[in-house]
């Protein structure tokens, strides 16, 4: 486990034995089964998750009760509520597993702590999140610029992985169309 996270933060940064050893203790691993949920509704979001293996969807219920799809999250990826890591309030989308998963857990606390001791590991952070940002930028964009066959397409070539793990029902509420639509479009 601790194998993976080296080699996904040795992507940005290299670290040494010691300044790895000083990273991973801040982590502690969680396994969950399919279908259960790391966060609901409505909880106290303690941790962010880095994925091992697996495969996560972060989900936002609305008051009509319509389940939005707002991010998938599969091996190497980041996942949480982050606003509400961020702000300590309560959640407000859930974190299910599509997959039986494991995932390293990292409470607010403990990213400061990695931040404020190692420059390496704020480098590290900071180039997450910028990623992540882009990302967020890229699927709005998406929806403003693109119909729902170029949104499909753009996902595909993003994710192709991903069609094969999910029903889909999935990727369709991810790209805000029905299974129907999707079909026609992915044939």
């Amino acid at each position: 486990m601790q194998e993976k996270l080296r080699e996904h933060i040795e992507k940005i940064v290299p670290l040494t034995d010691e300044e790895f050893a000083f990273v991973s203790a801040h982590f502690t691993i969680r396994n969950y089964k399919k279908r259960e949920s790391i966060i609901c509704k409505g909880d106290q979001v303690n941790h962010c998750y880095f994925v091992v293996s697996g495969l996560l969807m972060l989900v936002y219920d609305d008051e009509s009760g319509k389940q939005h799809i707002v991010s998938f999250a599969m091996e190497d990826w980041w996942e949480s509520d982050y606003l509400v890591y961020h702000t300590n309030t309560k959640a407000t989308m859930s974190l299910q597993c599509l997959e039986d998963s494991i995932v390293l857990c990292l409470t607010l606390q403990d990213y400061q702590k990695l931040c404020a001791g190692t420059q390496k590991m704020e480098h590290f952070f900071l180039e997450k999140a910028h990623a992540g940002h882009i990302g967020s930028q890229r699927r709005i964009m998406s929806f403003l610029t693109s119909n729902a066959k170029e949104r499909y397409e753009q996902l595909f070539q993003r994710y192709p992985s991903l069609f094969q793990r999910v029903s889909k029902t999935l990727p369709a509420s991810y790209l805000g169309v029905s299974r129907e639509t999707l079909s026609r479009l992915s044939s």
